[in-house]
């Protein structure tokens, strides 16, 4: 009879004891998936030297600077200080999940050919992720260069509650105008352009 209890009892002592013991070592994390796919942008170390043909800064009194914020270059490289970035320029805060971003994106891919040096568009990815913007640039042929802010870091030192948004830069490196107005076209952008950066643009 002892021996029968010994064999039930058994199996259960051996069971507790392996509850106290310390677990194995986690396996060690694959490396996480890196993107094998060239990215659509343009790399962002031009960002911090004046454009080619740069209209002078517009006469009277400028706004205040970019914040002083650093972000990551989508197509890898130095991170770009916003305070060094040169202008005139036009930068573009959109996500891939904001229907207006997607609405808008080309005709800024477009402002960017047909300023032919004299401004800069930068656009800067808030909130999204690497795979979803790399698809959006893709699907659309945006070529312009893009900072990645993830964690939203220029929309709220801006104080600006959504996107898309855009920021105009001018040449003395103010923010000349922030438009919020929702997804700009080319006769818009042209305009604002003409008017806050005194750079003609043919829509």
């Amino acid at each position: 009879m002892k021996r029968r209890l010994t064999a039930l009892l058994l199996p259960l002592v051996l069971l507790a004891g392996a509850c106290t013991t310390a677990p194995a070592e986690e396996p060690t994390p694959a490396e996480p998936r890196r993107n094998t796919r060239p990215s659509p942008f343009a790399a962002c170390a031009a960002l911090t030297v004046p454009p080619a043909s740069a209209a002078p800064a517009p006469v009277g009194p400028g706004g205040p600077e970019l914040p002083e914020l650093t972000l990551p270059c989508f197509t890898g490289g130095d991170p770009v200080a916003l305070r060094d970035v040169r202008g005139p320029a036009v930068v573009n805060l959109w996500a891939s999940w904001c229907p207006p971003c997607r609405k808008e994106l080309p005709a800024f891919q477009r402002l960017s050919e047909r300023a032919d040096g004299r401004l800069q568009v930068i656009g800067v990815n808030t909130r999204d992720s690497r795979d979803a913007a790399q698809s959006i640039g893709e699907d659309f042929g945006v070529r312009f260069p893009v900072l990645f802010d993830q964690g939203e870091s220029l929309r709220r030192a801006l104080n600006r509650n959504a996107v898309p948004l855009t920021v105009l830069v001018g040449a003395d490196g103010r923010v000349r105008h922030v438009d919020t107005s929702g997804a700009l076209d080319d006769a818009r952008l042209a305009a604002l352009v003409r008017e806050h950066l005194g750079v003609l643009v043919t829509p």
